[in-house]
């Protein structure tokens, strides 16, 4: 390769050699033992070992999303593929494959927290007045607000409260947090819904950005955190020997009206045969 020329691929974040795989520069053999799994998932992510504090954090946020039942989509579509496909990759990917705008991700809310924080940073204005202008201006426009809402909980939602509360007493909420709030606050008291609580995916963005993830990152950190329910889920269908399941009648509907084939291949000027 001559001085000039760039190289195919850049990685700063591990390296091999002889003696040992390095993990952002540390040994992973000093690594294996030492730091909990939260800690190294942090350093990997973020480039940088966290505080105990942010590591505990972590922590917490790893266990938020563990399982959803059977009421999470990407846990049914699993199970749905391993009955035809016995396999824990494919029941893992069609799970991971499954999250998106409407379950799980925290993308959406992530961004929403990080891009109208500058804003209100950059405008000089107290904060609950900044937060009640854009409200108002989202519900003009018909937007939403993501991480907002839940099917089951009203007013508190608890893995979202015990998310606050861990970052509260490791030293992890910030302004960012608080911005959040103070949006869920206006946006509850314009619309009329005091019991429209901030979900876990609402709360896990906002602890995220306050601490440096991006977006997309917190969707990864989501999923790694739902991962552990997904293989017990793909377990338990593989044991189950259940094979293809499929929808029962009993919960679908289908339009049971007959057609002629011949007569409308005609009408469509097919002709007869």
């Amino acid at each position: 390769m001559t001085s000039e020329a760039k190289p195919y691929w850049t990685t700063a974040v591990s390296d091999v050699d002889s003696s040992d795989v390095y993990v952002r520069g540390y040994p992973l053999k000093e690594i294996v033992g030492r730091l909990p799994f939260p800690a190294a998932c942090f350093l990997l992510i973020r480039a940088r070992l966290p505080s105990p504090g942010e590591a505990r954090m972590m922590d917490a946020i790893l266990c938020s999303v563990l399982d959803y039942s059977l009421q999470k989509p990407g846990t049914v579509a699993a199970r749905y593929c391993v009955s035809g496909n016995p396999s824990m990759v494919a029941g893992m990917a069609t799970a991971v494959l499954s999250v998106g705008e409407y379950t799980l991700a925290p993308d959406d809310a992530g961004r929403f927290i990080t891009e109208t924080y500058a804003v209100y940073r950059a405008s000089g204005e107290p904060m609950a007045a900044q937060a009640e202008k854009l409200v108002a201006a989202l519900k003009s426009e018909g937007k939403r607000i993501p991480g907002l809402g839940h099917p089951n909980f009203r007013v508190i939602d608890p893995r979202a409260q015990r998310l606050k509360e861990t970052a509260i007493a490791e030293g992890v909420w910030g302004d960012a947090c608080d911005w959040y709030e103070a949006v869920h606050k206006a946006f509850i008291s314009l619309a009329g819904k005091p019991d429209l609580v901030i979900n876990e995916v609402g709360i896990m963005a906002a602890v995220l950005a306050q601490m440096g993830f991006t977006p997309p990152e917190m969707t990864g950190v989501a999923i790694i955190s739902s991962l552990p329910g997904v293989v017990a889920h793909v377990s338990e269908e593989l044991q189950s020997k259940q094979r293809i399941r499929v929808v029962p009648d009993s919960i679908a509907e289908y339009p049971r009206s007959r057609k002629d084939l011949e007569e409308d291949l005609a009408s469509a000027g097919w002709g007869r045969k």
